[in-house]
């Protein structure tokens, strides 16, 4: 009897510490898991704070392009410093009358002139001047993007308004040449230039965007 009952009083002794080594063991493992997924969860919210902020750095991206286009391709009204210049025939029978009156070719020489100076946005008589643009002879009339346009001309031009007038009343260029042939071109800088969007029609019939292979 006295055998049997230290036999079990050793089991009764030895069950409780392999259940609580087991049990240390478990919460170990626990704690490691736990851990691996705490590490888990905050890496996949840093993917997600990524994720989120390319998308915006994605979305103002395309913001940009969008409004870049827009002005680009003439709809999209601007604003901005510039140069106002209105040109017109002066009247026959005086002084210095008109020995030709404007041209198409006049209006076009001017426009010419303000881009290689750096006009960034143009417009005459409120027709935006946009790549597709025409200044051209209809008749007694002068045509812009197919609309009649009637003197004064009023050409608009946005870009460093100095560096604009500069290029146009420069010795021997385009607006002394119209004086002298007695042409009226008054050129004035401006702090506030507003030139209208484009509304007529983008014709492509024969180009089309070349698509990347696969």
């Amino acid at each position: 009897m006295v055998f049997q009952f230290r036999t079990t009083n050793q089991v009764e002794q030895t069950v409780p510490y392999d259940r609580a080594h087991e049990l240390t063991v478990e919460l170990r493992a626990l704690a490691k898991e736990r851990a691996g997924l705490e590490a888990e969860v905050k890496d996949l919210e840093a993917k997600l704070s990524r994720a989120r902020q390319g998308y915006a750095q994605a979305e103002e991206t395309i913001k940009t392009e969008i409004k870049e286009t827009g002005v680009l391709a003439g709809v999209t009204p601007m604003v901005g410093p510039g140069v106002r210049v209105l040109v017109s025939s002066r009247e026959t029978g005086t002084p210095q009358g008109t020995i030709f009156g404007v041209r198409d070719e006049d209006l076009l020489k001017i426009v010419n002139e303000l881009r290689v100076a750096g006009a960034e946005v143009l417009s005459v008589n409120g027709q935006r001047i946009i790549s597709t643009s025409e200044i051209r002879l209809a008749g007694k009339y002068i045509n812009v993007n197919l609309k009649r346009i009637t003197p004064p001309y009023e050409i608009l031009a946005i870009g460093d308004p100095v560096a604009l007038r500069s290029s146009l009343e420069i010795k021997g260029g385009v607006v002394e040449t119209l004086r002298e042939w007695g042409i009226d071109v008054n050129v004035k800088t401006l702090d506030r230039v507003i030139i209208p969007a484009y509304e007529g029609p983008f014709r492509y019939y024969y180009a089309h965007p070349v698509r990347k292979p696969a």
